[in-house]
């Protein structure tokens, strides 16, 4: 994965509109109250890809949230004033463009809201952030076998034919 270098650009409050307007999701940034919910979230989106955050990551993720000067920051999605998924986002510089980029390194909706716009709502919260903070190419990645993320994604955004790697050090 690229590295984060440059600072994010704080996301945009406000609402996006996911679903029909009674059930529209509010995408805000991540705040010092959503702290319980965003760890039983982030518990559950690491579940989901059989991982499991210690403590050390949870806080250490969580700190990152707050520091206005990490490039790592939150949105996260609302429904009838509960928080119900997330999205972590970074910029980076783009080697290509010699201008910003931007990664969507995490995304998380509650199995029970999903198929109600919410992740549709995250992206383009995101997608708000990049353009708030000078545009840019927003990129994401999936597991291969993450079929039905893939069918929004496909809808939202070019897939590419890049092939990822990982390496420990």
């Amino acid at each position: 994965m690229t590295q984060p270098d440059a600072p994010a650009t704080p996301p945009p409050a406000g609402r996006v509109t996911s679903a029909p307007a009674t059930n529209a999701a509010v995408i805000r940034p991540v705040a010092p109250p959503d702290r319980d919910a965003w760890r039983r979230l982030f518990a559950a989106y690491g579940e989901f890809y059989e991982t499991a955050f210690d403590e050390s990551v949870l806080d250490g993720v969580w700190a990152w949230l707050l520091d206005a000067e990490h490039p790592v920051t939150a949105l996260v999605a609302e429904l009838d004033a509960q928080v119900v998924g997330f999205a972590h986002l970074r910029r980076q510089h783009d080697t290509f463009t010699a201008g910003p980029g931007w990664f969507l390194d995490d995304l998380y909706v509650l199995p029970a809201q999903r198929g109600a716009g919410v992740a549709r709502a995250l992206i383009e919260g995101c997608a708000a952030t990049a353009q708030a903070g000078g545009g840019g190419t927003l990129r994401w990645i999936t597991a291969s076998d993450n079929h039905t993320a893939q069918r929004l994604y496909d809808r939202l955004a070019t897939r590419t034919s890049w092939v990822t790697y990982g390496r420990e050090t």
